[in-house]
């Protein structure tokens, strides 16, 4: 009878079914679109590892900078954990890819003078070229960040692309893909150390030292890393574990998924009203059904249920519709971003046993209503 009931009013129903599927489709689609970006960004961080340490200069007590010794590369690598270390200098010169524009347009690339071992230690890749070497750190040679090589315009090196440095060219001999752990290198033109220092007479004294160390002693090499650096004055030394922004990031996903999933139970909640007003509405309009049904020895308990199992029902194939448009959406959006489509079966099944639960609470009182109404009355309308 409930089944009946739905199919001769099927506009209604499918209206009606609409509602709990909206609300529906927010939730399982917050929950799985956040959970797709978390699962991507989990997969990034065990790619890239969660195993390198970033030093950098910090300040006196009396606020004044510091810059690191050009030993720290040696007295961080003696620490038994430590596999790899490799530094970067701020270099005072700009990048441009002409002579003839002011040299204080920058466009927002930063030259640093970079170790050999800048690429291993910071998880860096290359979309083309290659990174500086015993051979290329002597002359002058750049590699690009990614970034620094979209502003200058530079997308491959075909045609053997050059660079103006300080008053000089540089051959682009490498292109590097973006640097999750190390975001300072995108916006960077990489040089040697020995050029930098021959034509714009940079130290050695690392801005940023990169240090890579066995994944499970990361934490002890962190606790001795500063003082190891500067015995003198560990205070002035900054050590951080640029994974850590990343797992961050994730918190802050969990959080705002928090507040969307609120505004998917509002939409829900307007879907459970949608089907009270509706199953009020049918109450209504089919008094002589339910006054015939009670005359012919239906009790108030089958009325009720009658009702209770349109609601529930309805609820139902709202419920279902829901859950396979968030679903939809989720897989098309995660795709759309590049990331792992990552849907938890936790959602899918609580979403439908959320639209029931709404679907039986707004049955409730249509269903009570429509059970108490006296056949006689019924009938006489």
């Amino acid at each position: 009878m409930g089944v009946i009931g739905l199919r001769i009013r099927r506009l209604r129903t499918a209206l009606t079914a609409l509602g709990i599927a909206i609300g529906i489709a927010a939730m399982v689609a917050v929950v799985g679109i956040s959970s797709s970006s978390k699962a991507d960004l989990i997969a990034e961080i065990d790619a890239l590892g969660t195993d390198l340490l970033r030093v950098a200069p910090g300040r006196t007590m009396f606020g004044e900078d510091v810059t690191l010794p050009e030993q720290a590369r040696g007295m961080a690598g003696r620490i038994g954990p430590v596999t790899v270390t490799a530094g970067i200098t701020g270099v005072d010169a700009t990048a441009r890819r002409t002579d003839a524009v002011d040299s204080s347009i920058t466009s927002g690339i930063q030259v640093l003078a970079s170790d050999l071992g800048t690429l291993a230690a910071t998880g860096a890749e290359l979309t083309d070229g290659r990174f500086l070497d015993a051979a290329s750190e002597d002359v002058p040679t750049v590699v690009l960040g990614a970034k620094a090589a979209q502003r200058l315009g530079i997308r491959s090196l075909d045609g053997n692309p050059r660079v103006y440095i300080g008053g000089g060219w540089f051959a682009v001999i490498g292109i590097l893909d973006d640097v999750p752990l190390a975001p300072e290198l995108d916006s960077a033109a990489l040089i040697g150390y020995p050029i930098a220092e021959e034509l714009f007479e940079t130290t050695r004294s690392p801005s940023t030292l990169y240090v890579r160390t066995t994944p499970e002693q990361v934490e002890n090499v962190r606790a001795v890393l500063a003082r190891s650096i500067r015995p003198d004055a560990p205070s002035e030394v900054d050590v951080s574990r640029p994974s850590d922004a990343l797992e961050a990031r994730a918190k802050t996903d969990e959080a705002l998924q928090t507040l969307l999933l609120g505004l998917g139970g509002v939409a829900l909640v307007v879907g459970g009203v949608g089907i009270t007003n509706v199953m009020v509405i049918s109450v209504l309009e089919r008094r002589n059904e339910i006054g015939v049904r009670r005359a012919l020895g239906a009790k108030r308990l089958h009325i009720a249920g009658q009702f209770l199992a349109e609601a529930g029902m309805l609820a139902t194939l709202g419920g279902i519709a829901g859950v396979s448009l968030g679903a939809g959406v989720t897989a098309a959006y995660a795709r759309s971003q590049g990331w792992l489509v990552d849907v938890p079966v936790s959602a899918l099944a609580g979403g439908a046993a959320a639209a029931l639960a709404v679907g039986l609470v707004a049955g409730v009182s249509p269903a009570i209503r429509a059970a108490r109404l006296d056949p006689a009355d019924a009938l006489r309308v």
